[in-house]
């Protein structure tokens, strides 16, 4: 029997606090973890820290599992072990976000959540700065600033004909295209239809899988991918 396929053994047994099933699934999972960390090297944390920080993810993904989620484990686990590491490059990692970064991120959200309750549609980010008394040079910084770090290698999208997060970057060495290219690129978010933030929250801010984002939205695996796409052609569009 191959190790993976003793999973479902173990998390049968984890469920009832079984803490030896649980040393175990990780034990066996080991390389999963290490080779999600090995994404993230060279960011200021020593690769052995980014796995076992990467193990927290896992045993959060094990404690947390449930069945009813049709989907193995490993494709479970991905995106809380990802997360985990990204949070802790975020939040201690060598790049700290400053306190006026950080409030400023939180006006705009808060601006935006009440824009669309009063005005019913998706606000341009030049309202949210007018009325929020902040420049768009000063928004796209705070909420750049304030995003979680993604490996460039991350696929945006399904399927053959997904790009990567690198292809989507702007020149690093022109700082004023890349505050442009960050800003233009928060307003076609905006732009999109509810539905569709919706997915891209969940799926590439919450890190959820199309399974479990189309649980969470009441649609098939199916009808997510298929937005996906449409909402990758609208944004390249747009940019």
């Amino acid at each position: 029997m191959a190790e993976h396929d003793r999973n479902p053994e173990y998390l049968k047994k984890i469920a009832q606090g079984d803490e030896d099933a649980l040393a175990c699934l990780v034990e066996e999972n080991m390389g999963l973890v290490r080779s999600i960390a090995l994404r993230f090297k060279d960011r200021g944390t020593e690769y052995e820290d980014l796995v076992q920080i990467g193990v927290i993810g896992m045993i959060k993904a094990a404690k947390s599992f449930d069945f009813s989620y049709d989907t193995v484990f490993s494709t479970y686990a991905v995106p809380l072990i990802t997360g985990e590491i990204r949070r802790h490059l975020r939040d201690d990692g060598p790049v700290k976000v400053g306190r006026k970064a950080k409030e400023q991120s939180l006006a705009i959200l808060r601006e935006r959540e009440r824009f669309l309750k009063e005005k019913g549609r998706e606000p341009q980010m030049t309202e949210i700065c007018q009325n929020i008394g902040i420049t768009p040079e000063e928004a796209a910084t705070a909420l750049a600033a304030t995003a979680a770090p993604r490996s460039l290698d991350e696929k945006v999208g399904d399927g053959e004909d997904g790009i990567t997060l690198e292809e989507l970057l702007p020149d690093p060495n022109n700082p004023v295209d890349s505050i442009t290219d960050r800003l233009a690129l928060r307003q076609a978010i905006a732009a999109l239809e509810p539905l569709q933030q919706r997915i891209v929250y969940l799926r590439y801010i919450k890190d959820l899988s199309q399974q479990r984002t189309g649980q969470l939205l009441g649609l098939s695996q199916v009808k997510i991918s298929r937005e996906e796409k449409k909402i990758m052609q609208i944004l390249r569009r747009a940019l």
